[in-house]
C-alpha cells in the first residue's frame, strides 16, 4: 500500500465510461506521473483524488482514510494540496500578501497563536511568508503586484502557497501548461528541489514528456479510462503499447 491508493475506481457520465476499474498506488516520498491522450480520463481521475467527484465504484484512500465525499477544506486538512492548470493566486494582492493567506488559514499548531484571538499573529504570519518566499527564490518579488508576474512566477508562487501548509501530498495538474520553455525548465528545477529537500509526495498530470521524464519515479499510462501500463520512466519509453496509445515528444 502507498500513501495514496486507488482501487477499482469507475466513473460514468451518462453513456460515457470516463474511468473503468482504475487501480494505482502512489508510494510515499516519490513522484508519480499520470499520462495519456486527451480523453483518457486523467482529469476525471484527479478530481476523484481530491473529492471533487465521487466515483460510481471503487475507493480512494489517503494514508488509510477515504477522501470521498470530503469538502476542499477537509481534503486540505488531511494533508493534500492541489496546483491547478491555471495558477490560482490573488492578482490584486502583492506576492507577500498572497503567501500570507494560506498561513493565516493554517491551524495545526505549528506556529504561535495569538493568546486572545486564537489566530496566528500578523508578525508570525509575515515572518513565515518571508521565509517561504526565500525558499521559492522570490524574496526580491515580495512587493510586486502578483498579476504582473510571468506565468512561471505565478506558478512558483502558487506552489509556495501550497507548501506553506506543509502538505504530505502535492497534486499538480498540468503545472507547465502555457509556459515558455525557460519557465518550464525553472519549474522542473523547483519541483526537483522540493523532491530532494522536503518530506512530500508528488502526483502529477502532465502532457509534456520532458517534464514527466525529468521528475517521475513511476508513471501510469491511461488509455480510454483504464490503466494501460504502470512502470518506471525507462521502461515506459520503450513500451510498444505506450508508443501505440500515446507518448509524445521527450524533447
Amino acid at each position: 500500500m502507498g500513501i495514496l491508493d486507488v482501487k477499482d475506481v469507475g466513473k460514468r457520465f451518462g453513456g460515457l465510461q470516463a474511468l473503468g476499474d482504475v487501480n494505482l498506488s502512489v508510494q510515499e516520498n516519490t513522484c508519480h506521473a499520470i499520462i495519456g491522450p486527451n480523453g483518457a480520463g486523467k482529469s476525471t481521475l484527479l478530481n476523484c483524488l481530491i473529492g471533487k467527484l465521487i466515483p460510481d465504484t471503487g475507493s480512494v484512500m489517503f494514508d488509510g482514510q477515504s477522501v470521498l465525499g470530503r469538502n476542499p477544506y477537509e481534503i486540505n486538512q488531511m494533508g493534500i494540496s492541489r496546483v491547478f492548470q491555471t495558477p490560482e493566486i490573488f492578482g490584486d494582492l502583492s506576492v507577500l500578501e498572497n503567501m500570507m493567506i494560506p498561513i493565516f488559514a493554517k491551524r495545526d499548531g505549528s506556529f504561535k497563536l495569538d493568546a486572545v484571538s486564537g489566530f496566528l499573529s500578523h508578525r508570525d504570519v509575515m515572518e513565515q511568508a518571508e521565509e517561504m518566499l526565500v525558499d521559492m527564490n522570490m524574496a526580491d518579488k515580495r512587493h510586486m503586484h502578483a498579476a504582473s508576474m510571468s506565468r512561471g512566477d505565478k506558478r512558483r508562487l502558487e506552489i509556495g502557497m501550497c507548501l506553506s501548509q506543509t502538505p504530505r501530498l502535492l497534486l499538480l495538474d498540468e503545472p507547465t501548461a502555457g509556459m515558455a520553455r525557460a519557465d518550464t525548465n525553472n519549474t522542473i528545477d523547483l519541483l526537483k528541489q522540493i523532491k530532494e529537500e522536503r518530506d512530500i509526495t508528488i502526483a502529477i498530470i502532465e502532457h509534456d514528456m520532458h517534464v514527466v521524464f525529468s521528475l517521475a519515479d513511476r508513471i501510469t499510462v491511461l488509455a480510454q479510462g483504464t490503466p494501460l501500463v504502470e512502470d518506471t520512466p525507462e521502461n515506459i519509453k520503450g513500451n510498444p503499447k505506450v508508443k501505440e496509445a500515446y507518448l509524445g515528444e521527450t524533447q
